[in-house]
């Protein structure tokens, strides 16, 4: 019986190539770019006259008050639900539908899907517009293979997964969308390769760190206290002590690309003194101390660190630098924070996948973590959901890049495993 469904759902995927295509290039010319976050209800109303056809009861939800909501912008998001025939489990499929800036250096059409040697190019081609096609694939070809299944199938197509996920996954978890007595398993299509599944993420704290001065004429620094001169200070300490300090922190997490299986630390941006005038202003700076300097940092930590450890090396680097600098002041700001997660092996989703992993590509699927932050955090975090993954189609290191794209097979055969992951937890 099983195998029978599994042949009915190989032929339904084959038989709707095309329309994955054109699926695809759809929803890539609907540009959903984040900043500011436009054209959401425009691709929110799209799905969910696809799905209301394919017989799915589709809501639509602005996440009214949430971070980046406006009028100008409002977060839209699409949760859609199709029942089946007995009591079961929810298997939830979840991708977020903004994209990323365009950027420099496109040699194609950012918003044209057009497709070369079996590739779609576009922005969001990657990440995640080809998984979030290929999971509406996915249940559809399912549905028709096997139309007696039992408990239920969800697709959600949400805000701002690149801008921390407040308007989308983190606004539906805190109303009750991912409580696990109505959803039980959660694969999130992001690209991770067809071959890999992803349990989890590295931790993330963002600050904001100022050191602080005294502004004075520039002909008369010695005046004034330059608050630049102090962030110099900050930065050759972390040089000596704070990155040789990260490098030797490793995990036992599988954290792909090798590089993130050690702590790290970024210096985002840096700005001080005089802020920049319009580009249209033609005149000089001002002659003036700065006495104020900011910098952004993002500091990606392990599962096996602890976050109020990660601030306090921070804090200690920095009392460093004023037990050396009679009139060092500073103040660090904490902008957000996300704790690490992994789900373990043993759980259904991982197990479900897995198989189907190997059933469709003939070899045994690989574990991976994610090195960045995606909106498992806040389906475990806030949900309470712990049955969650990341599975999709997709070179993970094209995301956000010029000319990025997503593989035509890549996608069938994502689109595959996923349909016999719900076969695996929906087939009678």
């Amino acid at each position: 019986m099983q195998a029978d469904i599994e042949n009915r759902i190989q032929s339904e995927i084959a038989a709707r190539r095309d329309d994955l295509i054109s699926l695809t290039q759809d929803l890539i010319r609907i540009p959903t770019l984040n900043p500011p976050g436009r054209n959401y209800h425009e691709i929110c109303v799209y799905l969910a006259e696809r799905l209301g056809r394919a017989g799915f009861k589709v809501d639509l939800i602005r996440a009214e008050g949430a971070l980046g909501d406006s009028i100008a912008h409002p977060r839209w998001n699409l949760v859609a639900r199709a029942v089946g025939t007995g009591a079961g489990d929810c298997v939830h499929f979840n991708s977020h539908h903004d994209v990323v800036a365009v950027g420099h250096g496109w040699t194609r059409d950012p918003f044209g899907a057009k497709i070369e040697d079996g590739r779609i190019y576009g922005r969001g081609a990657c990440d995640m517009k080809g998984g979030l096609a290929a999971s509406v694939i996915a249940a559809e070809a399912f549905m028709a293979a096997c139309p007696d299944y039992r408990g239920a199938i969800e697709i959600s197509a949400t805000a701002d997964e690149e801008s921390g996920g407040f308007g989308g996954v983190a606004y539906l978890a805190e109303k009750g969308w991912f409580d696990p007595e109505r959803v039980q398993h959660v694969i999130i299509p992001e690209p991770l390769h067809k071959d890999r599944i992803c349990l989890g993420h590295r931790g993330v704290w963002w600050a904001e760190i100022e050191t602080k001065g005294r502004i004075a004429h520039g002909s008369m620094p010695f005046l004034g206290d330059c608050a630049v001169r102090h962030m110099g200070a900050v930065l050759a300490e972390m040089e000596a002590t704070l990155f040789p300090l990260l490098a030797t922190k490793r995990t036992d997490m599988p954290v792909i690309p090798e590089g993130a299986k050690q702590s790290t630390l970024n210096v985002n941006a840096i700005h001080g003194g005089e802020s920049e005038q319009d580009e249209d202003y033609t005149g000089l700076p001002a002659p003036c101390v700065p006495d104020r300097c900011r910098i952004t940092i993002d500091r990606r930590f392990l599962i096996e660190e602890d976050l109020a450890e990660v601030k306090r090396e921070m804090s200690a680097m920095l009392e460093r630098v004023k037990a050396a600098r009679p009139t060092f002041d500073y103040e660090v700001r904490d902008l957000f924070e996300v704790q690490p997660t992994m789900t373990e092996k043993e759980a259904p989703i991982v197990k479900s996948t897995a198989a189907a992993i190997e059933k469709v590509l003939g070899r045994e699927a690989a574990f991976v973590v994610s090195p960045g932050t995606y909106d498992q955090k806040h389906i475990d975090r806030i949900g309470r959901l712990k049955n969650c993954i990341a599975y999709g189609p997709g070179v993970l290191d094209l995301a956000h890049q010029p000319d990025e794209w997503v593989g035509i097979g890549d996608m069938e055969d994502s689109a595959k495993v996923m349909a016999l992951v719900l076969a695996e937890l929906l087939a009678p």
